[in-house]
């Protein structure tokens, strides 16, 4: 039984990707096993989307499936898990899962850098998280590119700030494409793509009232908010949970 067997009611596959059984408080806790360890570590904080571009994307379905942990983000991933058989015990997103980390990191003393957004967000960002935890350690921040060609100078860059936690923001898959790839030069303790987690945090893009978040309605804040992101709800809501439907018809 590894850590993550050990610490969570085990790992599942929905459309061939694991996802982890993991609370928050486990998830949290698995992280800064990770810390404590060593790197090289990823973390994915698997929605919907995610999967649906892995059915596409075989070097993106690669990295989900080497994570070392998948937690369940996204409320219908929830819904997907049980209509396979399997009831997830709750949702562990990018967005709680940072706050958790960055709270984590000043408690311990980790050092965190932000990798990604737009220019002066991920600053924006830090600045906000320091506010909320004044003892947080910000071992840098950068807007950077997830090009390939850019790889070289971002891993200098990180490197002489040696954090113990990198937080990428170039949307997936680049982040987790992006981590995959610097990750063995690296060798960040742990890194984890957060998606648009600095807009969040830094107030650029207003989120979802909790209350929907916790009816699974999220996805209709974002796309009154941003309706550019329509191509990306209706793969993330109504085509995801059709192919799930018909995948759970097959197997019965």
């Amino acid at each position: 039984m590894n850590q993550i067997e050990a610490m969570s009611s085990g790992r599942i596959e929905i459309l061939g990707i694991p996802i982890d059984n993991v609370t928050e408080p486990e998830a949290l806790a698995l992280a800064a096993a990770m810390i404590e360890a060593g790197g090289p570590h990823q973390i994915c904080t698997v929605n919907p989307e995610f999967i649906m571009e892995a059915r596409r994307n075989p070097t993106f379905r690669a990295v989900l499936r080497a994570a070392d942990l998948n937690t369940p983000d996204g409320f219908g991933v929830l819904l997907a898990a049980r209509w396979l058989g399997t009831t997830l015990r709750g949702r562990v997103t990018g967005v709680e899962l940072t706050q958790g980390l960055t709270r984590l990191a000043a408690e311990r003393q980790y050092r965190v850098f932000f990798l990604g957004a737009a220019p002066g967000v991920a600053e924006a960002a830090a600045a906000r998280l320091q506010q909320r935890w004044p003892a947080l350690q910000v071992a840098g921040c950068y807007a950077g590119s997830p090009a390939p060609e850019a790889d070289e100078q971002q891993r200098r860059i990180i490197a002489a700030a040696r954090p113990d936690i990198l937080l990428v923001a170039y949307g997936h898959p680049r982040q987790e494409l992006w981590i995959a790839r610097n990750q063995p030069f690296l060798r960040v303790p742990l890194a984890m793509g957060v998606g648009g987690t600095f807009d969040y945090l830094a107030g650029r893009v207003p989120r979802a009232p909790r209350w929907l978040r916790r009816l699974g309605l999220e996805w209709a804040f974002r796309l009154v908010a941003q309706p550019a992101r329509w191509r990306r709800i209706i793969d993330a809501v109504p085509a995801f949970l059709l192919t799930v439907f018909w995948q759970g018809r097959r197997s019965l």
